[in-house]
Formats: C-alpha cells, structure tokens, sequence
C-alpha cells in the first residue's frame, strides 16, 4: 500500500513535499512496460479506479507519473494513493483513444473529467412505406431508441421540445399524419386534426396514396436541407394547377408555400451549405465547467443543451507532460514542446471523446478552443466520414459560435448559484445541529419515511444527500414484511436494522481488530426520521441494540396544523427539540431532503399497491389456486379484473371453487 512518509524539513526547494513509497510490485510492472501505445488504469489500495489514460508509449508515460516530484500537488496526492496498475496495449492511437474513454464511462474514475450519461437523444421518425393500407400513408412521430433500417430517421435533436415542433412543422406545412396505426385503420370519419389543416385526412381517403407520397418526399427533403428546392417546386406546381384553372388545389399549394416561407424566416436558414453541423462551447469557473452544445440538422438551427462534466479540477493538473511524450511524427522531433493544453480544452476534448462514443458525429464541428487533431482522426476513423474542427468561424457559422458561448456562460452562471444557495443550506444545518464536520462537501444525509395505504404494500424509503445534492443512484426502497398491517414503528425498526445491521457488525469488528476490511460502507453524518419522538423512540432502540452514535438520529415532527415550516426537530440523545424557523436554510434543507424521501417511499407504495391490485395479487400464489383453477376463472370472469369484480358468491359457482377457497381469493383481491 503506497503512503507518504515526510522527511527532515528540506534545506533545499527543490526538496520541499513527500518521498512516494510505492509496492515493489507496482514499480516492476511499471518497468516492464512496453514502448507500445496503449491505456493504463491506476488502481488505489481498496481496488477503486483513480484514473484512466491512454500513451502512445505505454513505458514513457506511466514511468513519467513516478520519477518526478510532484510535490502536494492533485497529482502527487492522486500517486500517493496507487497501489497497482493494469494495462491494455492497442494498435494506434485511435484505438486507445476509444478505449480510454469507454473506460472512463464504464469506471467513472475519481481524477477523470467525466461526462454524465445522458439519456438516448430523441429522433423524428418517419415509418417505412409499403403497399397496402396505413403503410401507404407513413407516419411521423416522436422517437427515442435503436434505430431500425427499414425506417428513416432525423436527427437527432437536442431536446423532446425540439423534435416535438419538428413534428408540428410536419403537420402544418405538409400535413402528414400522426396517429398511431390502430386509431388510422378504424377511423370512420376525419379527426380534429383535419379540420384545423394538420392532416390529409388519408385514414378516409380525402387524400390519395400518390400525392401523400409527394407530401412525403417533400417533407424528407425539407428535413435533408433542401428547404429552398422543395419552396421552387411547390411555387412550380401551384403556378401549374393555377393555370388550369384548378384554383382548390392551387389554393393548398399556395398554404403550404405561406407556412414553409413563414418558417425559413423563423429558423433564418441562409446558409444551406450548412446542412450538419455541431457548435461546442466551452466555459470554465469556480472549478466547474459547462459545455454547451447546438445542433444544426439539414441547415436548422434546432436548439441546444448543456453538458456539466464532474471532477474537472482534480483532472485538471493531469495533463502534465501529455505533449512531453514521444513525438507522433518523426518530423516533429526537434520542434519546440507546445504549451500545456489549457482546462478548457482539455474539458472539450474530452466532452467530444465521451459524447461521440455512441451519437454520430456529424461531418462539422464549429469549437470555442482547439480540439486535439489526434482525436479528430479518431473520430474520422470510427465514423468513416473525415470529422473537421473550425477554431475561428466566420459568417453563419460565427453567429451561431457566438450564441452557444453565451448560452455556456448564462448555464454555468445558473449552476454556480444554485450550488452555492446548496451550500449555504448545508453550511446552515451543519451550524445548527453543531455536526463535527470539518468538510461540507463530506456531510451525508440519510432519510427514512414509511408508506402504506391501510397497511397495504407497506414500503420504506432510504434517500442520500451528499456532495450538496439528492444522490438518486443511492437511494433504495424496502419491502416490510411480518409486521401487523399500519404499524409504523415496527416498520422503521425493521427498516434500521436492515440498512444498518450488517454495517454495524462490520464496524465493531474492524474497532476490535484495528483493521478496516476493503469496500466497508460509513454511516451517515446524519439519519433523519419523518416522524416525532414515537418513531425517534423507535430509532433510538435500533441504536442501541446496534451499539451506534445516538447523536445521529434526528426526528423531524410536522408542527402545528401540519403546516410546512413549522417543523420541529427531535433527537434521540436528549436533547431538547428545536425550532429553526419557517425562513431558516438549515430547514428549507432538512424539510428538501424529508420531502424525497416522502416522495420516494410513496411512488414504491403505489406501484406495489397497482402490481397487486392489477393482477390480483398473482392468482397462481393463493393458496389452492392451480393452473386449472386459475384458467376457469380468467376464463368465466374475462380476465382478473373480472375476478377482482366479481362477489364471493360468484366466485363460488366455478367449477372446483368451494365457498371456503372463494373466501379466500376474494379476500386476496380486495
């Protein structure tokens, strides 16, 4: 296990900071590397993942971290924790660069700048077109998945939002339909949507499969970017139908005209040569970051979104000798070593490893800073189609830039006082509660609610504050079993001992033993209880009985008339309840943090409470119902909620059904 041991106060400057002792075997398998390209993990003593990167020469960048002095530095203070390292060799440089980064999504390393997976992005879908009925009449609609070949996709889009007036614009200018393939092939007569001119109306024939297919294609090439052809055409054939006197049909031409010009004027497509083209702008402060990104799809301008990668000051010095290692080209060997790359780039760089792993990257990206041209080539190589960066756009390609810094700093400025209002209400509670906590980013919260409906599905919450926010991967639900129906106390004491039984034993035996055993959890700063002195009762006996720190828990009691912000705090170490006030942080806190977990517990309970109620509690688990029984009564009743319907007496008269087992299954379902 690697450690800092201090030697003899330094006479020299150049002495100052720690001597690194790490295993001898993590310095000969440092050794033994090859001058191959490659990635490398390093690992702390616990078998966490400190960092990932990736070398075009594994021996010279890995050796690199252990033969300088980095003094009390990020990155000394990351070395000083290695204890072991693992290494993939790879072919080139764009094979490590994928890699790398699939890794560092995989693993979230504590010293990478790592960007938060993010939902799939939504599409706009256009169904296949066949032969015979609703296929002759595709649709366009909403979606978010894999994609299939048989049916044309766009996008993607920023954001539902985007795609949604995507759809509308379908339905205005080129009124195609919308409507699921059940509701088309059983309508009798048109929808609303074909009074108000959003449809063709194919689902009764008002349009035929020829001109929707012309509809269609118009669409199509209005969506690919070519919104002025596609303008030309619809002049050319309304002037056509104009001329034959067929007045009706120019009439609709000469709308779709108006509602297509209407939009090039709102979306301001000028430059059409543009057709995709994504805009990333990069904004660092107060040791976050935020990279906003815009779309532009068949010359569109469709929106943005915001991106906030996470430890980005702890990577930030990890960079240090990156342009120090062998030099790619041999032309560049005796070229001067350029500048370390600043936090920003280094911030989008690795946005654009991340981000373009799994969303296609489009031919042209439009960048506030430099982007490495190693990972351009990469991403060439894995799209198949060459990946430019411009640096210093001009003209349309300007504008844009521009909006998209803008709009970086307004998020990033949102951001930033939102986190710091965070840590003001984390400092208040701290102070109030007088926590010995010297770190704030360290306080962990803890909250417990129970839910039931008549002590039905009865169900306990566990929600986690930490790091100044609601920590949604840490929260869990428990099922409370064997305990009389509406008892919540029993409830919370089962759920205690659950979440802190084991993590009690294990922290006796390491006090016993002086040894800490690898992955061991710790207890919260804090456990809240929604409840007053009954459940801080209940929670203290759990305590006990576990040998834990009184001081943790702490009730919150509703005040008087149930009124929020007139609640009081309860503790299970004697001492006296406070007030904090209706306009105290430390409340607004504790009063966030009870709210999730009420929330949390109740959404369990209820769908708990549907799965029961919807499939009858699972006929085949009552006792004395088998497959047969189960299948004359679905068969007799249409259904469980039929079953669920039906009285005792009619449960009773299916065959092999006694009045006794009839009891039985009518109380199961109710």
């Amino acid at each position: 296990m690697s450690e800092n041991v201090p030697k003899t106060p330094p006479t020299d400057a150049t002495d100052a900071g720690y001597v690194l002792v790490h295993p001898e075997q993590l310095l000969s398998d440092v050794a033994s590397l090859p001058a191959l390209p490659g990635v490398y993990r390093y690992f702390d003593a616990q078998g966490n993942v400190l960092y990932v990167g990736k070398a075009i020469n594994l021996k010279k960048r890995v050796s690199s971290y252990f033969q300088k002095n980095h003094g009390g530095t990020r990155i000394g203070h990351m070395i000083s924790k290695i204890a072991r390292l693992e290494t993939t060799v790879v072919r080139s440089e764009a094979e490590a660069l994928l890699l790398e980064n699939n890794l560092i999504k995989t693993l979230n390393p504590r010293y990478n700048i790592l960007f938060r997976d993010d939902k799939s992005y939504p599409y706009l879908k256009i169904t296949a077109l066949g032969k015979s009925g609703s296929e002759q009449f595709p649709r366009v609609a909403y979606y978010r998945g894999a994609v299939e070949k048989r049916h044309h996709y766009f996008g993607p889009y920023p954001s539902a939002w985007a795609v949604k007036e995507a759809i509308l614009l379908m339905q205005k200018v080129f009124r195609l339909r919308t409507c699921e393939d059940p509701v088309f092939n059983n309508r009798t007569r048109p929808c609303l949507l074909y009074q108000i001119k959003r449809c063709s109306g194919p689902c009764v024939g008002h349009i035929s499969p020829e001109a929707y297919a012309q509809d269609l294609a118009d669409a199509e090439r209005f969506l690919n970017g070519d919104a002025r052809e596609v303008m030309r055409e619809l002049e050319a054939r309304m002037m056509a139908h104009a001329d034959k006197l067929e007045f009706e049909q120019a009439a609709e031409l000469r709308n779709q005209v108006a509602a297509l010009s209407n939009v090039l004027h709102q979306q301001s497509v000028d430059n059409v040569a543009d057709r995709d083209v994504d805009i990333l702008a990069v904004k660092v402060s107060g040791g976050r970051a935020c990279v906003n990104l815009a779309m532009v799809r068949g010359g569109r301008h469709l929106g943005d979104r915001p991106y906030f990668p996470v430890h980005v000051e702890d990577a930030a010095e990890l960079d240090f000798d990156e342009d120090q290692e062998m030099d790619r080209h041999a032309s560049l060997a005796m070229t001067k070593i350029s500048p370390k790359r600043s936090l920003e780039m280094q911030v989008l760089d690795a946005f654009i490893a991340q981000h373009y792993l799994n969303v296609p990257a489009p031919p042209s990206l439009v960048v506030s800073v430099p982007v490495d041209k190693g990972l351009l080539l990469a991403l060439s190589e894995q799209t198949g189609v060459k990946v430019s960066a411009v640096h210093n756009p001009r003209e349309q390609r300007r504008v844009w830039l521009e909006m998209a810094q803008t709009n970086a700093g307004l998020q990033l400025a949102r951001l930033l006082a939102e986190e710091g209002s965070q840590q003001a209400r984390t400092r208040a509670l701290v102070e109030a509660l007088d926590l010995p906590l010297d770190n704030l980013d360290e306080l962990r919260v803890e909250c417990f609610d129970i839910s039931h409906t008549a002590g039905e599905s009865t169900q306990a919450s566990c929600v986690v504050f930490h790091h100044h926010k609601m920590q949604s991967a840490e929260y869990r639900r428990f099922k409370i079993n064997d305990i009389t129906p509406g008892d919540d106390y029993a409830a919370m004491r089962q759920v205690l001992l659950r979440r802190y039984g084991k993590l009690a034993e294990t922290l006796a035996e390491a006090k016993r033993s002086g040894a800490m055993p690898a992955g061991t959890g710790r207890l919260p700063d804090l456990v809240l209880v929604d409840g007053g002195k009954g459940q801080v009762s209940m929670a203290r006996e759990v305590f006990v009985q576990l040998g834990l720190d009184l001081s943790l828990i702490v009730g919150v009691e509703k005040g008087e008339g149930r009124r929020i912000g007139l609640e009081e705090l309860v503790f299970a170490d004697g001492r006296e309840k406070v007030y904090l006030g209706k306009d105290s942080a430390a409340l607004m806190l504790v009063a966030q943090i009870r709210d999730e977990a009420h929330r949390f517990a109740i959404t369990g309970m209820r769908a708990a409470r549907a799965k029961v109620r919807m499939d009858g509690g699972k006929l085949e688990e009552i006792p004395g119902i088998g497959p047969k029984r189960r299948a004359r009564l679905l068969q007799r009743f249409g259904g469980v909620r039929g079953v669920a319907l039906a009285s005792e007496a009619d449960i009773a008269q299916v065959e092999g059904i006694s009045t006794d087992l009839a009891a039985e299954i009518y109380r199961a379902l109710h």
